[in-house]
């Protein structure tokens, strides 16, 4: 079993993987979350593991977008604690620091900390990534954001600990692949529609559910590309697309919809 993650040794979303898996399951490091859905594509992992929402930068439209575009169904979810550190060289102090390098969604989180501290936030493709950018460049006025366990991976130190503006800080994590998960008992479904460009139609369609009292507890919208000011509509909904109930609700969608993909129903974290 080869599990596949966006980013380098130290990320936040091989963690994840850890915590969900043990610490014995083998990682395949991704540059980008395109790679991710490939290497399963291609064989080179049987599955992959992407980050979908955060509780302080919300979500992250661009897994949205390849959950949409290819044949990969959800398989699973896990929530990951997020608890992030400001690292540096050796002997690099607060006050030599003009510079931070991660992620954008990390540097999203810890924005109060590094306004309050005249920082300048500088994107980077990964949080473990910004730690090594440190090394090999041998930056002495720049620290990275990223996980403790990245610091302790590059040999790097921790210069502060907790500095996301929020401590209830969370990322949501679906593990992607082939074959479709059978009825758990505590399932969602996660479903990609579009309706007509009409009042009303997305009423309809949601009513397929609140009538039978099927909780949503997701929704979002992404610019349907190719029509202008048209959009398609990503929800979680409670509930396997093979219970009854589900069932007839989804066929109900259908009836109000131009396009249906169901892009998983699995168990909830």
């Amino acid at each position: 079993m080869k599990i596949a993650y966006q980013g380098m040794p130290g990320a936040y979303s091989e963690a994840a993987i850890i915590q969900k898996f043990g610490a014995d399951v083998n990682t395949l490091p991704c540059n980008y979350l395109e790679d991710v859905f490939n290497s399963i594509k291609d064989g080179y992992a049987n599955l992959g593991l992407v980050p979908v929402e955060n509780t302080i930068e919300g979500t992250i439209t661009r897994t949205y977008d390849l959950l949409n575009e290819r044949d990969l169904k959800i398989q699973s979810e896990t929530i990951f604690r997020v608890v992030h550190c400001l690292i540096a060289n050796k002997g690099v102090s607060l006050q030599d620091i003009k510079k931070v390098y991660s992620h954008s969604q990390a540097l999203g989180q810890t924005r109060e900390f590094l306004i309050s501290h005249f920082y300048e936030p500088i994107n980077y493709f990964d949080t473990a990534g910004s730690v090594k950018y440190l090394i090999d460049e041998g930056l002495r006025d720049a620290a990275a954001v990223a996980s403790k366990r990245a610091a302790e991976i590059y040999g790097l130190e921790v210069l502060v600990e907790g500095i996301e503006t929020n401590k209830e800080n969370f990322t949501r994590f679906l593990v992607i692949g082939y074959g479709e998960p059978g009825i758990s008992g505590n399932d969602k479904t996660s479903l990609a529609f579009t309706v007509a460009h009409k009042p009303g139609t997305l009423l309809n369609a949601l009513k397929s559910f609140a009538l039978r009292g099927i909780n949503l507890t997701k929704i979002e919208s992404r610019p349907l590309v190719g029509k202008p000011w048209e959009y398609i509509f990503f929800i979680d909904i409670e509930g396997h697309k093979d219970e009854k109930i589900t069932s007839e609700a989804l066929e109900d969608l259908l009836k109000f919809s131009h396009s249906l993909k169901i892009l998983g129903s699995y168990p909830r974290a």
